[in-house]
């Protein structure tokens, strides 16, 4: 059986040419950018469902001004 060696190994993380990058910051930065990601999503569907529902009363009328159509004896008149 191997045994478990208590440092990590040099060859753990992106080598580059000039510096390496540790797995465990590579992991941070991915897990940071989902979890951004995941609430960009859900400010995105609620902003889209905010905006649904404005556009539904505009068209439904209920903020469109009132106009004053003339009666017709005053269509008959003129």
């Amino acid at each position: 059986m191997p045994s478990v060696s208590a440092q990590p190994s040099s060859a753990a993380g992106l080598n580059l040419v000039l510096f390496t990058i540790p797995q465990s910051f590579l992991l941070q930065v991915g897990t940071a950018s989902i979890v951004l990601l995941l609430l960009a999503e859900k400010v995105t569907v609620e902003t889209l469902h905010v905006f649904g529902e404005a556009s539904e009363e505009l068209f439904r009328g209920e903020r469109l001004p009132i106009l004053d159509f003339p009666d017709n004896d005053e269509l008959r008149r003129s």
